[in-house]
């Protein structure tokens, strides 16, 4: 899968994987506070922040594979570092990344617009869904409450981790650390592709 891959794409992965495992982590204990207030369901509005790593990742390097192996080294580093759930998380993450991946195949690898990125969000959250529905015991949950639970989590890996991984990796962009990677030379063909058609 990496073969095709340069070395400054598997490091730039990787760095990504480290901070989003970081910022997983953190974001577990802000949902914890959350459900202590209001229940379980607080942790579905949140859910595409666990999703992110997987849409910057393939938005910025456009390969097959980013999305998945992102998402598998966040949840292995967040294991690391400290979640208690274990390998279970780890199976997460790669379900969590297979869902998002789905959405980039789909397209060939070929569509990176902001309907696509949300696209791999919901991919996350309804790959999520299903197995949590599977290991979480969620078919003993009303059903009312698995149609608010799924729709909160879909919204929130479309906006969070969809709209979000774009404006975040579009910032990145703009501050020109993203240079030689697929996601500028993108750009730089808009912009020469306008240029030529103004001139």
């Amino acid at each position: 899968m990496l073969k095709s891959w340069k070395l400054k794409e598997v490091v730039l992965m990787s760095v990504l994987a480290v901070v989003f495992a970081v910022v997983y982590l953190l974001f577990v204990h802000v949902g914890n506070i959350w459900a202590g207030l209001i229940g379980p369901i607080a942790y579905e509005w949140m859910f595409g922040i666990w999703f992110i790593v997987s849409i910057i990742a393939a938005y910025i390097i456009r390969k097959p594979g980013a999305a998945l192996l992102s998402e598998t080294m966040a949840a292995m580093i967040e294991v690391m570092i400290g979640n208690a759930v274990g390998p279970r998380l780890i199976l997460s993450g790669i379900v969590q990344g297979l869902g998002a991946e789905a959405a980039f195949a789909a397209t060939g690898y070929k569509r990176y617009n902001w309907w696509v990125l949300c696209l791999a969000g919901v991919g996350s959250a309804v790959f999520s869904f299903a197995f949590g529905f599977l290991v979480s015991g969620y078919s003993a949950l009303d059903p009312s409450l698995l149609v608010l639970m799924f729709t909160l989590r879909v919204i929130s890996g479309a906006v969070i981790a969809g709209l979000g991984g774009k404006y975040l990796s579009d910032g990145l962009l703009a501050t020109g650390a993203l240079r030689g990677y697929a996601i500028s030379r993108e750009t730089s063909n808009k912009h020469k592709i306008k240029g030529e058609a103004l001139g």
